[in-house]
């Protein structure tokens, strides 16, 4: 029932718009003719060329942000290569490094030594060392960072700990 009204409707619509357009001067219905057209391109270039267009437009941002990941995560694979082909620290040898580049922070870092690990509390340490720091630690002592938490005191300046693990000492727990 509920379709034989939609469709009768529908019908008497269709009959208004064609007596309407046979009405209609020839240059009445020229102009909608062309005015038809003119929506009809207008919606195929807002729903199918444009974004589109936008896509293109967007492409070689997005590409140069992909190829910047990417040549950095290389580098980082090359840096991992680089430190596994290198020689193994002895235990003594990565601790007198990791004592070493600790003294250089100044009295703002102590270093505590436990079985598994060790432990540096920094204080009021500038960012710039921080991250020499930990290059020195990672290249020089061969140890690797397993818990770290440092908070900001002031701008660029730094205070927390850093908990490392030396070549050939396993992590309690594991």
């Amino acid at each position: 029932m509920a379709e034989q009204t939609a469709s009768s409707s529908l019908q008497g619509l269709r009959t208004q718009l064609t007596a309407r357009w046979a009405a209609m001067a020839p240059r009445e219905r020229q102009l909608v003719t062309v005015m038809a057209w003119l929506a009809a391109i207008t919606l195929v270039f807002l729903i199918g060329v444009r974004p589109a267009w936008k896509t293109l437009q967007q492409t070689p941002v997005q590409l140069r942000e992909v190829n910047a990941v990417l040549e950095d995560m290389q580098r980082q694979a090359a840096e991992v290569k680089a430190l596994r082909q290198a020689p193994v620290v002895p235990p003594a040898q990565a601790e007198a490094a990791l004592r070493s580049a600790t003294e250089r922070l100044g009295e703002g870092a102590k270093l505590r030594m436990l079985p598994d690990r060790a432990t540096v509390t920094l204080t009021k340490v500038a960012g710039a060392d921080l991250a020499q720091w930990l290059a020195d630690v990672r290249a020089n002592a061969r140890a690797r960072a397993v818990e770290a938490n440092f908070a900001q005191v002031e701008p660029g300046v730094y205070s927390g700990t850093v908990s490392v693990v030396l070549p050939g000492v396993a992590p309690a727990g594991r």
